[in-house]
């Protein structure tokens, strides 16, 4: 296949090329293609079919020479170049008469680090989506890219053929570093581009000395810096828009020797039960220009549903950054005076807000701990332990060693605070206690921000070896202690007992890591 996509892509393309089109436009053009539906409150609604959530199972990376011995083949599947060359040209042939749609701009908003782009779209509204995602030429000041740091080559209505193309499903995310490029068929999700972007970020700034991470940031008024670290659902979007607060981005930043930087130039929250009272900024940002993925609604009266999961219960809203109040844009802010690692914690038994030590800071960046609810994915009838290493294991090419010895790093040189805080559930697991109220959850995050906890007295939790604080400012004291909200204190043993014994077995996999890191995790023995 030849170096360069666009040249092919031309070569053998009959049809309308759109270039970098105004937003009305392309929103003008969805509804012309029947891609989508206006709402009442002027958001752009669309269904993404089959695939309504990432499909980790269809990600592959080329296995080339220049790139086999850096990349984490136990997370990673490996493609051969024969098989990927084979399918970028049917991928090509399908498109050659088609109307599509080009987005040239760039990924991070520190110049010196921001990766140029191309995204190749065969359907107005994904082009929108990525045009509110990452960083428009025409807001940043930037020159339009003469070349594509990276080309994603998007065509969601081919399919491919297992048998034939090498594939696991009709659906395929192929990255090829030495190529440059991206190839995604099969899949109409578009957070497949978004998360393919933020890949290939994590194999290239960290082989820089750039730390790459699957956070959200936030800015006080005397300008310090959060991040919030956290899987799907655990409330990095919601609790990083704070009225109170400038964003800097709600998804995937990068730490240098400047501070830190936003990967993109949008928001892509999920907004299953989303209510104005708990995230009004959230809620204001879904309006014309916002792309709204598979909430049900009303066609007739245009109205959203958004508590209902008959679709999915991963209903998403994209829209650019600037439509949260305050915001940051480009995102960029100095260095983290605070670190919020987040967790969902189903099984009701850690705490609500924890103060790490350096080593333990280490040990949960790579453990990574968050839980599934029962019934939302086939077959899960009870809370299940997920871990995902640094947050964000499945966009990770490299090792995540690498990114847990650059953030060890950093903290110490910036004397950065770090706290794990869990926004799941007290007083008995998922179905019997409750869910921690988010307006008690924003009290202790803010008073960790503020550095309201550096002074209170903490206790050791008796399980996993935490230090709880006794008091924290807008919080009663008798939810600070889980043992203390469970009815049972001997259920309360047994199932804290149950997740400290995934939590060793989850850290086995990181043997030759020093040993006051591998003995910060819950007590030894237990």
């Amino acid at each position: 296949m030849a170096t360069s996509v666009w040249y092919d892509l031309r070569q053998k393309h009959t049809g309308i090329i759109h270039i970098n089109l105004p937003i009305p436009r392309l929103v003008e053009l969805s509804l012309q293609h029947g891609e989508g539906h206006l709402t009442e409150s002027g958001a752009l609604r669309v269904s993404t079919g089959k695939y309504t959530g990432r499909s980790p199972n269809d990600k592959f990376i080329v296995d080339t020479p220049s790139v086999h011995d850096e990349i984490w083949w136990g997370n990673n599947q490996s493609v051969s170049e024969e098989a990927f060359g084979r399918l970028y040209h049917k991928v090509l042939d399908y498109l050659g008469d088609k109307e599509l749609f080009v987005f040239n701009g760039f990924a991070g908003a520190d110049r010196q680090h921001s990766l140029p782009v191309r995204i190749i779209n065969e359907l107005a509204w994904h082009n929108l989506f990525v045009q509110q995602l990452f960083l428009r030429p025409e807001d940043t000041g930037w020159p339009v890219p003469e070349e594509a740091g990276f080309t994603v080559l998007c065509a969601p209505g081919f399919q491919a053929v297992p048998d034939e193309d090498g594939t696991n499903s009709e659906a395929f995310v192929i990255l090829h570093f030495e190529q440059k490029l991206i190839l995604i068929g099969g899949t109409y999700y578009a957070g497949e581009m978004k998360k393919s972007i933020f890949s290939i970020l994590n194999y290239l700034l960290p082989r820089q000395g750039t730390l790459s991470m699957h956070c959200s940031a936030n800015q006080g008024s005397r300008g310090d810096v959060a991040l919030f670290f956290g899987l799907s659902g655990t409330g990095k979007t919601s609790l990083s828009a704070d009225p109170e607060r400038f964003l800097i981005g709600d998804d995937e930043h990068g730490w240098n020797d400047n501070g830190v930087f936003n990967f993109e130039g949008g928001c892509y929250a999920k907004c299953i039960h989303l209510t104005y009272k708990n995230e009004p900024q959230i809620w204001d940002a879904i309006k014309f220009g916002t792309v709204l993925e598979n909430v049900v609604f009303d066609e007739q009266k245009r109205s959203l549903d958004f508590n209902s999961e008959e679709i999915t219960e991963n209903t998403r809203a994209a829209y650019p950054v600037s439509y949260i109040p305050g915001s940051i844009y480009p995102g960029t802010g100095g260095h983290p005076e605070t670190i919020l690692f987040l967790t969902a914690d189903a099984f009701g038994v850690l705490p609500p807000v924890v103060r790490l030590s350096p080593d333990q800071a280490m040990y949960y960046f790579l453990s990574g701990y968050t839980s599934k609810l029962a019934g939302t994915e086939r077959g899960v009838t009870e809370p299940q332990a997920t871990f995902s290493a640094c947050f964000g294991s499945p966009f990770l090419p490299l090792s995540p060693v690498v990114y847990a010895n650059l953030l060890k790093d950093k903290i110490a040189a910036h004397k950065t605070r770090v706290f794990l805080i869990n926004t799941g559930w007290q007083g008995g697991p998922y179905g019997i206690g409750k869910r921690i109220s988010i307006q008690h959850t924003r009290q202790m995050v803010s008073a960790a921000m503020a550095g309201a906890l550096d002074q209170v007295c903490y206790t050791t939790h008796p399980v996993f070896n935490l230090s709880v604080p006794l008091t924290c400012p807008g919080v009663p004291a008798d939810i600070l202690q889980p043992q203390t909200t469970w009815s049972d204190p001997k259920a309360y043993e047994i199932a804290a007992l149950k997740l400290a014994a995934m939590f060793h077995k989850n850290f086995a996999n990181f043997a030759g890591m020093p040993a006051t890191i591998s003995a910060a995790g819950p007590f030894p023995g237990l």
